[in-house]
């Protein structure tokens, strides 16, 4: 099957045509019945069909995913709940995302403050999974404060120099806010969030798929990291947002020849293994060569509480250029 590209159509008509077991990783991020302004596609069924349809398209997802391959669905709580009773005979039950993304008040409940990810796996014998770290949090006003917000007391020596594991609660990606560099769509995900979860479970080469891709943020991920890609969108006016911004994706996000995921002129995500190997655990060359200045001894640890890691010029100019809004690049290159 052909790849890297997106197909304008009904997802459930075009996933038809998909043999068995093609795709490493697939991810939806589908409608969630809120009656969002979509112009393709009307966001109010009844809930007994909208829950008949996602079973349909879920069903179809597991299909065509490969045994060894990874299966992520985006949704509010409400709707996730039932998806995990419809996939329990499907596929094999991984972990549950919380994404720490307030929204406005509902009335009449608590207010809501994440949304969901299910990660499921088809064989869990088969499936590949990469622990993630993600840089320390620190005060945002850096003039007067870039000190760790986590209080490491008397160990402060013993931190990791980059950042904790990713664990199950994501609170360190925000929502796209800025209109500037939002596409015209409801609903869009921030690109390194997806490349977080491109990260953890596949390969350079390997292929993923999105059912929804709106205006492409799946795909983009994809191809920045130098995976092949396959997206549906119902909407010719999305399916067209995301083939241009596509066109303008031609940097891979990889700095010595290390897949990383970057955002506010720093790297957000990247992967254990290409961190640190053995026991105990020695850090890579590769990977401090992107710094300054890398903490390998105890008090340099100490130091990081008060300042953060240093790029290198070369590096900290490519992560520049990777982090670059594309939309700005595309007004400047007209």
């Amino acid at each position: 099957m052909r790849l890297n590209r997106i197909l304008q159509g009904d997802c459930l008509e075009k996933m038809a045509d998909i043999p068995d077991d093609t795709f490493d990783m697939s991810f939806a991020d589908p409608p969630f019945n809120l009656d969002k302004g979509y112009d393709s596609y009307k966001d109010s069924k009844k809930e007994d069909k909208y829950f008949d349809w996602c079973s349909d398209w879920m069903g179809e997802m597991v299909r065509i995913t490969k045994p060894s391959g990874s299966i992520f669905l985006h949704n509010i709580p409400k709707w996730l709940v039932q998806y995990t009773c419809h996939l329990a005979d499907l596929a094999t039950f991984k972990n549950w995302i919380s994404w720490d993304a307030p929204t406005s008040p509902m009335g009449n409940t608590l207010q809501p403050a994440h949304y969901g990810i299910l990660y499921y796996v088809k064989d869990e014998s088969q499936c590949k999974f990469y622990e993630m770290r993600y840089p320390h949090k620190r005060c945002r006003d850096k003039k007067d404060c870039n000190l760790l917000t986590k209080d490491y007391g008397g160990k402060k020596h013993t931190i990791h120099p980059f950042g904790p594991l990713v664990s199950d609660v994501w609170t360190d990606i925000h929502r796209c806010k800025h209109d500037r560099y939002k596409d015209k769509h409801p609903c869009q995900l921030p690109v390194h969030l997806m490349e977080r979860l491109v990260l953890f479970c596949t390969d350079e080469g390997d292929s993923v798929f999105d059912p929804f891709a709106g205006t492409g943020t799946t795909l983009i991920a994809a191809r920045r990291l130098g995976r092949k890609y396959l997206g549906i969108e119902l909407s010719e006016q999305y399916a067209k947002i995301a083939a241009d911004k596509l066109a303008f994706e031609k940097t891979p996000s990889k700095l010595n020849d290390i897949w990383v995921s970057c955002y506010l002129n720093r790297i957000h995500t990247a992967r254990e293994s290409d961190i640190s190997e053995g026991r105990p655990k020695q850090f890579k060359e590769g990977w401090k060569e992107l710094f300054t200045n890398w903490p390998d001894t105890d008090d340099k640890r100490r130091d990081l509480n008060t300042s953060d890691l240093a790029f290198t010029k070369e590096v900290k100019n490519k992560i520049s250029k990777l982090c670059r809004p594309k939309k700005k690049v595309q007004e400047d290159e007209k």
